[in-house]
């Protein structure tokens, strides 16, 4: 039986995670991914597994709406490039899950720093989109990511802010990417037979977080500027990975 003040953190931590996510377009997975290492709710692959059904429930209702502003091109493009590299993050979960829970917690720990590095130096943007091949190469390094951990953000986001496109595309687009990605994800897993029943159970307890936080973040946005959300997340992330990182290092 889950712990009824595991469920009620897990519920607030998906809250969390959701709403920085809806108005950044990223960040959903990076940040419960890392929340739930610190915390040791539950094992990272399982974490991984609802992390991909919860960015599901949370594509669905940002792009309800906003399906329309993504940018086509670069959104299959960047699938094309994803979806064959998820097996090998996939298959590398399972390698590094049996053999170095440290090794794991290090590289999530840097990926999470990586990102938030990304939100305050951002890179200026092109005066024109990005070749073909690009939106492909940058793709399949976020497949090998989304297969780890669920959280295909860190190369796709740095990729796309750099491109010439409205900040509404941008993140309507990433949202898309994600939730592809999270389907292919959950396919493998569910073919591999590693689909546990009370990883259901876990996403079901945070999806009412998820939606809430998703409905407030699209329907009464803070008056904050961009600059100042991108300054909270990354806060939030650097201090997550920090945790994550330093012990093992100090090990």
């Amino acid at each position: 039986m889950m712990p009824s003040g595991g469920i009620a953190l897990f519920v607030l931590l998906s809250f969390v995670a959701a709403y920085m996510q809806t108005l950044t377009g990223f960040a959903f997975g990076l940040l419960l991914m890392g929340a739930v290492a610190l915390t040791g709710l539950i094992p990272l692959p399982e974490a991984a597994i609802i992390v991909s059904l919860l960015t599901l429930a949370n594509a669905l209702m940002v792009l309800l709406k906003g399906w329309r502003e993504i940018a086509r091109g670069p959104f299959l493009l960047s699938l094309v490039g994803a979806i064959p590299p998820i097996l090998v993050g996939y298959m590398l979960l399972d390698l590094l899950a049996s053999s170095s829970l440290a090794a794991l917690r290090l590289i999530l720990g840097l990926v999470i720093i990586v990102s938030s590095l990304q939100l305050i130096f951002r890179p200026s943007p092109r005066e024109r989109l990005s070749s073909n091949p690009s939106f492909v190469f940058f793709g399949a390094l976020g497949g090998i990511m989304g297969g780890l951990f669920s959280t295909a953000g860190p190369p796709l986001v740095y990729h796309l802010y750099r491109q010439p496109l409205p900040h509404s595309m941008i993140r309507e687009t990433l949202v898309a990417v994600f939730s592809i990605n999270a389907m292919f994800r959950l396919v493998l897993v569910m073919a591999s037979g590693e689909l546990p029943s009370h990883a259901v159970v876990w996403a079901m307890a945070g999806l009412p977080g998820v939606l809430i936080a998703t409905y407030a973040a699209r329907r009464w946005s803070p008056r904050l500027a961009p600059a100042a959300l991108r300054r909270l997340a990354f806060v939030l992330l650097l201090m997550s990975g920090l945790s994550l990182v330093v012990p093992v290092l100090t090990a």
